[in-house]
């Protein structure tokens, strides 16, 4: 009877054991389906910042992936239930290791919302970086309430990393370059942008931001009107057929003047080893484009 007894005993005792092991053999509080639930002994008090649920039961993230290098733009993809939305959409943030917003967007779910069932999303993030940084992605439920009880996020441990930059010419006029001031004289200033495939059409656009004001000072002046946009730009056996929209010869007359946009715009592009011709076009209209 003595031995069955003790037999008992080491029974319940070995049990005892298995199943504190089996919940990890620590003395915490543990988050559990929205609850934070008491895990051995913890020597601290129950924790007072929202219990997060798990990352699969409300929301699931496919892009990025933890632990990922990421060079601007951030792009986010994955599920939510439609009560994670309001109105469609929900804030993500970027926080630096100081839990510091360094950037901040919306996801936008891309179906009916007003359910239950997970809902497809994506966002997109731009942010800037001069060396890798450690971050953290928030997606947060959009709470209108603003009660503290339906705060709920998840944090996903990202790397930000700074993007390739390349150097390109763009072409303007400059009058101290230039005393006869030739209309199709133009000079090349170096500007530095983010690392592309498609540098033609990046160095366009950098173009078309115009002059700073300490190039203005040089003596550089531009002569492309401001809201020109490049509808498309194809390159085929040395030829560069750009087409704009009509805000290229907006209220442009003169020789000297249309000569001096194309010089800007052609020696941009030539500077390229695959161009060596430029033809424009506006709204695919060749004929008499920048005619004075």
């Amino acid at each position: 009877m003595f031995k069955k007894i003790i037999q008992i005993i080491l029974i319940c005792f070995l049990l005892v054991v298995i199943i504190f092991l089996l919940k990890g053999g620590k003395n915490t509080w543990v988050c559990e389906n929205g609850e934070w639930i008491k895990q051995g002994r913890p020597s601290e008090l129950k924790p007072t910042e929202p219990c997060l649920v798990k990352e699969t039961e409300l929301i699931k993230l496919f892009s990025p992936q933890a632990g990922a290098e990421i060079s601007t733009p951030l792009q986010i993809t994955g599920e939510a239930r439609g009560t994670w939305f309001f109105e469609a959409d929900f804030p993500v943030y970027i926080l630096n290791a100081q839990r510091e917003v360094i950037a901040q967007g919306i996801a936008q779910a891309q179906d009916d919302w007003m359910t239950e069932d997970f809902i497809p999303f994506n966002a997109v993030i731009n942010f800037s970086v001069s060396e890798k940084t450690e971050a953290m992605l928030i997606l947060k439920k959009d709470n209108p309430s603003g009660l503290k009880e339906n705060d709920d996020q998840i944090e996903i441990p990202i790397t930000l990393v700074p993007l390739e930059k390349m150097t390109v010419d763009i072409y303007f006029s400059n009058k101290n370059f230039d005393d006869e001031i030739f209309c199709n004289k133009v000079f090349p200033i170096k500007r530095e942008i983010p690392y592309t495939k498609g540098v033609a059409r990046a160095a366009l656009q950098e173009l078309f931001k115009g002059l700073t004001e300490k190039e203005k000072d040089q003596g550089y002046f531009n002569n492309i009107n401001e809201g020109v946009e490049i509808q498309s730009i194809v390159i085929e056996e040395g030829v560069a057929y750009v087409d704009f929209n009509e805000q290229l010869e907006y209220q442009v007359g003169g020789s000297c003047l249309t000569a001096a946009i194309r010089a800007q715009i052609a020696e941009t592009l030539k500077q390229f080893d695959s161009v060596d011709e430029v033809v424009i076009s506006v709204n695919d209209r060749v004929e008499d484009v920048l005619q004075p």
